[in-house]
């Protein structure tokens, strides 16, 4: 290279970075043809760290701070050039940065219902939903498996990869807790609690780290919700016969109200109210006590003084049309009105 074209170079005095907007993750420096001036800064800001690849080997990461590039703070990057002694002149290494802040509100949910075996209602179908929260802890880990040697690398390029994750695992959660759904549903903090310990693991094979773990919903198809709900309340109606006998009451204005429109609806309704009237009193009467019949009425004395045999209906005796009196069968007559018989 000849003075003209190491003259033209351009030599990076200061390296740092400021996050223009949310949502990156890994982000290289632009070096193109320039290279890092010896005694260079380097700041790493907080909820920063920067690593130095040479070669296509990670070689030193760097904490939060200011950074003067030199031999003394590039130690595994000069032992890899096989510089033993300081070096003078400027050099070219890729230089990587990595957010350490908080992912927030990150999304995660079941497409399709997990098949898990409950204890109470045994094979059921569950639906999840709920947010999480990571951040990077490993910046070796998640260049070699994750961002590698691209430009920029966002939560959105990684969130498909973790959700799918989640998925899996949450699966497994569920079916080891032996936990009922009824109690899952009633402490879903302590259950995103469990499934953080389970999910960690997976997350730390990527050089993450999560944060935090929520559940919001734990829910049922909309077919086994209905069953769900009806189980439910015929636990909250409890006593069979008083419920019974509450239906059969609201039941009857509207039985007897429904006339039809004529004679005969007016019969099938006080039918219906007469019929139901009948159920409800034979499920509130107690079984060990039948109602008792009431005494026979004694025969009113005549005026005379001699009892008066009653009359009933016989072959003898015939009754009035018009005040409905008992008469002889042979009577033209009615002794009582004076109404002309047939």
């Amino acid at each position: 290279m000849g003075i003209r074209d190491f003259l033209s170079k351009q030599f990076i005095d200061v390296i740092q970075w400021t996050e223009p907007e949310d949502g990156i993750l890994a982000w290289r420096f632009p070096m193109q043809d320039m290279e890092i001036q010896n005694g260079g800064k380097l700041t790493v800001r907080d909820s920063q760290l920067a690593v130095f690849v040479n070669e296509g080997r990670l070689a030193d990461v760097f904490a939060p701070g200011l950074h003067t590039l030199n031999t003394q703070n590039l130690p595994i990057l000069t032992n890899l050039m096989n510089w033993d002694k300081k070096f003078e002149s400027p050099f070219k290494s890729d230089v990587y940065f990595f957010s350490t802040r908080l992912q927030t509100n990150q999304r995660w949910g079941t497409a399709t219902p997990i098949t898990i075996r409950d204890r109470e209602f045994g094979a059921v179908r569950l639906r999840a939903y709920g947010i999480y929260a990571y951040r990077i802890a490993d910046p070796r880990v998640f260049y070699t498996k994750i961002s590698g040697t691209r430009d920029t690398y966002r939560v959105a390029d990684i969130e498909g990869q973790l959700r799918n994750t989640i998925i899996g695992r949450i699966a497994d959660t569920f079916a080891s807790s032996q936990v009922p759904f009824l109690d899952m549903a009633a402490n879903q903090v302590e259950l995103g609690a469990r499934v953080t310990e389970f999910l960690q693991p997976g997350f730390n094979d990527f050089g993450l780290a999560l944060d935090s773990f929520v559940v919001e919903s734990l829910s049922l198809p909309d077919e086994l919700q209905k069953l769900l709900d009806q189980r439910i309340g015929m636990n909250m109606v409890g006593d069979m016969n008083r419920y019974t006998q509450f239906q059969v009451a609201q039941s009857m204005p509207i039985a007897a109200a429904n006339e039809g429109g004529g004679a005969a609806g007016i019969g099938v309704g006080l039918g219906a109210g007469l019929t139901m009237a009948q159920q409800m009193m034979g499920a509130m009467r107690p079984p060990s006590a039948p109602p008792e019949a009431p005494p026979p009425a004694p025969p009113s004395p005549a005026p005379g003084g001699a009892p008066v045999v009653p009359v009933g209906p016989s072959a003898e005796t015939k009754f009035c049309m018009e005040c409905g009196k008992a008469i002889p069968k042979k009577a033209k007559f009615c002794p009582e009105c004076g109404a002309q018989l047939g």
